[in-house]
């Protein structure tokens, strides 16, 4: 792990973005509350959540900081769902793996939870996809927490 004890605290804040592309018969389901397993979106919100809390688990060199907030939120279009997730600390390095990790495990769940409407007739994924993962914003406040 890089050293980080020389450096002083602040605010610090990253948002992440992600898209899971779907069919449209997926995306009426989850728009109707037609999904066999449930809210895909609500069960991904706290997978989000949970997923933030361990990046350093799942990332080892990542240094284990303590949350402020976790914020998800969801975009349904109608090509599919757009997930973002904002994570806030006060700490001396920043928050955005765990805002990475929490946009990538809420995109998973949702494919989790609506897999058997995107299989094709041989069980294959041909239209499924997660795409355009990338931190949106990162800020650190100048201003002492």
């Amino acid at each position: 792990m890089v050293d980080v004890s020389g450096k002083p605290q602040a605010q610090r804040l990253a948002t992440a973005r992600g898209f899971i592309k779907l069919k449209p018969e997926t995306v009426k389901a989850i728009r109707e509350g037609g999904v066999a397993k449930g809210d895909p979106l609500q069960v991904a919100e706290v997978a989000a959540i949970l997923a933030a809390k361990k990046t350093p688990e799942l990332a080892p060199l990542c240094h284990n900081i303590p949350l402020s907030k976790v914020d998800v939120s969801y975009r349904v279009v109608d090509g599919g769902v757009e997930a973002t997730c904002t994570v806030k600390a006060v700490a001396v390095t920043g928050v955005e793996m765990e805002a990475l990790t929490g946009v990538v495990v809420a995109l998973l769940n949702i494919w989790d939870m609506v897999k058997y409407l995107e299989k094709d007739e041989g069980g294959q994924y041909p239209y499924t996809r997660i795409t355009d993962v990338r931190v949106v914003e990162k800020v650190k406040s100048v201003e002492p927490p």
